[in-house]
């Protein structure tokens, strides 16, 4: 009997303190406008693309994109296409950290091993997302070096996607464009 009662004490000075907790917690942050501007990307998306290969070739795809929020913070996407007669896969997650008062993101694909992590702007126009990261360079056999995936919204239904890294001598160079329409 003892131990019952010690049990229902504890239980009763456990509640008394989620209670006393619950009313000091302070209200929990809300979506600013950044947050609110990444609905754009929600939906679902119809996409062409483009890709330069190392051999200067240039590869077509075309793939399907689903893209929701999660909260009032973050947008999660998941696509795939055909890539050079091979199913890709990817996800992507972006949201805005007002600390740092950048968008930031992950990107995975089922082509390789590596999570991209971006920090990035808008421009003025808040029309053109440019976010940057780095990673291993396949012009360039794998080297480590910067990259930039700028996304531009033309109107509500159409965005347009451009990836370029650096080259050795500090100029961007164009890699990947694309453009996705979003289905009615």
């Amino acid at each position: 009997m003892k131990i019952r009662t010690l049990a229902l004490a504890i239980f009763a000075a456990f509640c008394g303190i989620t209670t006393l907790s619950a009313q000091e917690m302070p209200e929990m942050p809300k979506p600013l406008k950044e947050h609110e501007w990444l609905k754009k990307f929600t939906g679902e998306w119809t996409t062409t693309s483009e890709m330069k290969m190392p051999t200067g070739e240039t590869v077509k795809s075309t793939g399907t994109e689903k893209a929701e929020m999660l909260g009032g913070f973050w947008v999660i996407s998941k696509g795939s296409g055909e890539l050079m007669g091979m199913q890709m896969h990817y996800a992507m997650t972006l949201g805005y950290d007002p600390g740092k008062k950048k968008y930031v993101g992950t990107m995975i694909d089922s082509m390789m091993g590596k999570m991209w992590q971006y920090e990035g702007s808008l421009d003025e126009s808040g029309k053109i997302l440019t976010l940057e990261t780095t990673g291993p360079c396949p012009m360039r056999g794998g080297v480590m070096t910067d990259f930039q995936d700028i996304t531009e919204f033309k109107d509500d239904g159409v965005r347009t996607f451009t990836s370029r890294f650096k080259d050795e001598k500090g100029e961007w160079v164009t890699i990947f464009t694309g453009e996705a329409k979003k289905k009615p």
